[in-house]
C-alpha cells in the first residue's frame, strides 16, 4: 500500500517505493525529482528561487535551488541512494505573466530551470525528463516503485514521464 506524501512549497522530501511524492502548483518554481533505480529511494523538491546567494533571509534551504538540490542529494543518500545512480526528472518553471520589459529578474521560471540543470550537471545526475517553460501551472507525482513522473496541467492534459 503506497502512501501519497504531499511536498508544500519551498519544501523537500524524500520516500521509498512504494511511496508517491505530490507537489501542487508549480508555476515559476520547479519540482525537482530524483531517483535511484536500485534503491527505490526517490526524492522530491518545489523550489522557488534560483540562487540563496543574494537573498538576505535565506533560512529556508528548500526554496533555493543551489541550497535545496543539495540537501534533497544528502537526505536520499541518508535513505540508501547512491548518488552515482541518480538519475532527474524536473518540471515548472513557467513564465505565468508576461512582462513588456526585457527585464531578466521577471524571468524567475526559465532562470530556475537553467539553475536547476547546471546543477545537476555539476553533480553528474543526468536529466531523463525536462517539462519546463511555458505558461501554464503543473501539479507533479512521482513515483517511488518506478520513477514514473505525471504532470498534471490545466488545459494540457495528463503527460507521463
Amino acid at each position: 500500500m503506497s502512501t501519497m506524501i504531499k511536498v508544500g512549497m519551498a519544501d523537500l522530501k524524500v520516500t521509498n517505493a512504494p511511496n508517491v511524492l505530490s507537489t501542487l502548483g508549480l508555476g515559476s518554481c520547479i519540482g525537482i525529482c530524483l531517483y535511484d533505480p536500485v534503491t527505490k529511494v526517490s526524492g522530491l523538491a518545489h523550489i522557488m528561487l534560483p540562487s540563496s546567494k543574494a537573498i538576505k533571509n535565506n533560512s529556508n534551504i528548500a526554496k533555493f535551488a543551489d541550497t535545496g538540490i543539495e540537501d534533497l542529494l544528502a537526505k536520499m543518500e541518508d535513505l540508501g541512494a547512491n548518488r552515482r545512480r541518480l538519475i532527474g526528472k524536473i518540471a515548472g518553471g513557467a513564465q505565468m505573466f508576461s512582462f513588456s520589459s526585457g527585464n531578466d529578474t521577471m524571468r524567475i521560471g526559465e532562470r530556475n530551470a537553467e539553475a536547476v540543470r547546471e546543477i545537476l550537471r555539476t553533480n553528474r545526475i543526468p536529466i531523463q525528463a525536462d517539462e519546463t517553460g511555458g505558461n501554464y501551472g503543473r501539479t507533479i507525482e512521482f513515483y517511488a516503485e518506478t520513477g514514473k513522473l505525471l504532470i498534471k496541467t490545466i488545459g494540457h492534459g495528463t503527460k507521463e514521464v
